[in-house]
């Protein structure tokens, strides 16, 4: 959903049946497809739960009408293009029933992200690099989580031993290989296809099969809460108040886009004629003006998947349903984030999951590093992609070198961490801005114009906190709360 650039005319291969709309609401033709699906989605996804429930419809049905409906979405949106969807998913489909199970994964994984690599380098520097409005490679995005999700819990279902895998990776194991309508099924959903998210084969078939919910209900004893048989969680309060954050993100985007254009800055008067704390506060507003639109877009995905009747995550200690379970972002936490690493563990949720899973979880060395590569070459091709993702490890390496070795000094009172969590925000906030602008101007020349304006400061410290201070193991680090809290314990005793 980035911005259309201002010299190329627009076009689309998707359906023109709302270009009128297109024109009436001043917004690019594919972007309007893109919203009307998801909102036809939305309705289509109340009307499954209610008049498809598993209760009195065969999985087979359900499978069937969220296939088809996912193939109409794609083509309505991407016409032709939209065969580079199906073309991956059947390609892996095959490779995941011919290829040895020892090397499912990797197969997988190099076909899924190479077709998509090959794709998104023939759409940006081949057709045009700047047609940046919605087009085929965002669901080509997620079907390569998608696939590749698939691959690894094969593998460690069939291909593992128990004892190798982790927790997470035992829960999640398949351990046979999916029906052709069930690898369909789980593609090419009309809930995910557009926008995703990405959600384990297991949850989503229980869903299906009707199972979902249960299954989390099942994990809580009911009986010791008054319960005589199982509850039945609506999603009617999540979903209400998820549209009410889609609406009031609609309403900032529309506001104040426009009025505080990204781009301005790497303008020559602006990078001359402002002070460098004007710089900085700019492109922090600018950039939070950008979110509500990524905020909209998968919302509303997550909308649609609780309306279905997916997404429930369980019960919390107070007796409150969540429907998080695919949920993409949390807004709260990612506009209070005191740390690189819960800015982005809370933005774009899903895919954090899939990089752990299919990368940093399995990476015998450099995970972090690993992990950041592989989120650049999945995202695209444009330079700025790389500029911020290489940003981010010497960044998020240093901030964890930094909580290592200052931030117990604040945890003595409850002001000092106060202290501690105002600035620790401050500067999670302008890490944030300088590490993304780049992936925002795209091109290299705009984004060393922005840095040199910024003097490379980010980059420039960060390298001397890892040159300079230690990294502290985490045992010493254990040892230390041990002994506070030993000292705590004895002075209590002491005082009784």
């Amino acid at each position: 959903m980035a911005q259309q650039h201002p010299k190329v005319p627009f076009r689309t291969t998707g359906s023109t049946l709302l270009h009128p709309i297109s024109v009436a609401v001043g917004l690019p033709l594919d972007q309007v497809n893109f919203v009307a699906c998801q909102l036809i989605a939305l309705l289509a996804a109340f009307w499954f739960r209610l008049y498809l429930s598993p209760n009195h419809t065969s999985f087979t049905v359900r499978h069937t009408v969220a296939i088809l409906l996912g193939i109409y979405f794609a083509i309505f949106c991407f016409g032709w293009y939209s065969l580079h969807i199906f073309i991956l998913v059947l390609s892996c489909y095959f490779i995941l029933n011919k290829a040895s199970i020892t090397n499912i994964h990797r197969y997988s994984f190099i076909a899924a992200v190479g077709y998509l690599t090959l794709c998104q380098i023939s759409r940006v520097y081949i057709f045009d690099y700047w047609l940046l409005s919605t087009d085929f490679s965002g669901p080509l995005m997620i079907i390569t989580q998608k696939v590749t999700t698939l691959a690894f819990q094969v593998h460690d279902g069939i291909g593992k031993k128990v004892e190798d895998l982790t927790a997470e990776q035992k829960q999640l194991a398949v351990k046979e290989r999916p029906s052709f309508l069930e690898y369909l099924s789980y593609n090419l959903n009309f809930l995910s296809i557009l926008a995703g998210p990405c959600s384990n084969f297991k949850d989503y078939i229980a869903f299906i099969e009707g199972r979902h919910v249960q299954m989390k209900l099942l994990e809580v004893n009911w009986k010791l809460k008054g319960y005589s048989k199982l509850p039945e969680p609506s999603p009617v309060g999540a979903i209400i108040r998820k549209l009410l954050l889609t609406l009031v993100c609609l309403v900032l985007f529309l506001t104040f886009s426009k009025n505080f254009p990204f781009m301005y800055c790497v303008d020559e008067r602006f990078m001359n004629e402002f002070s460098f704390w004007s710089r900085v506060t700019y492109i922090h507003i600018s950039l939070q003006f950008l979110k509500p639109k990524y905020y909209i877009a998968w919302t509303l995905a997550d909308v649609a998947n609780n309306a279905a009747g997916y997404g429930f995550s369980g019960v919390d200690q107070n007796g409150n349903f969540h429907w998080d379970l695919i949920s993409n972002i949390n807004v709260w936490k990612i506009e209070t984030a005191t740390s690189f690493k819960m800015y982005i563990d809370n933005w774009n949720i899903q895919t954090a999951a899939w990089l752990k899973r299919v990368c940093y979880d399995r990476a015998p060395k450099y995970p972090t590093a690993l992990t950041f590569i592989l989120s650049a070459v999945w995202h695209g091709v444009y330079p700025g992609y790389y500029f911020t993702f290489i940003t981010a490890i010497p960044i998020i390496l240093a901030a964890r070198v930094m909580r290592n070795n200052f931030r117990h000094c604040f945890l003595s009172s409850e002001k000092r961490k106060v202290v501690y969590d105002i600035i620790t925000w401050i500067v999670t906030q302008m890490a944030v801005c300088y590490t993304v602008t780049p992936f925002v101007l795209l091109a290299v020349d705009p984004t060393i114009k922005y840095y040199k304006s910024m003097y490379f400061h980010f980059h420039i410290l960060s390298i001397l906190v890892l040159l300079l201070l230690p990294s502290r193991p985490r045992k010493s680090i254990h040892q230390y709360y041990q002994n506070e809290g030993m000292k705590n314990f004895n002075n209590n005793k002491k005082e009784q």
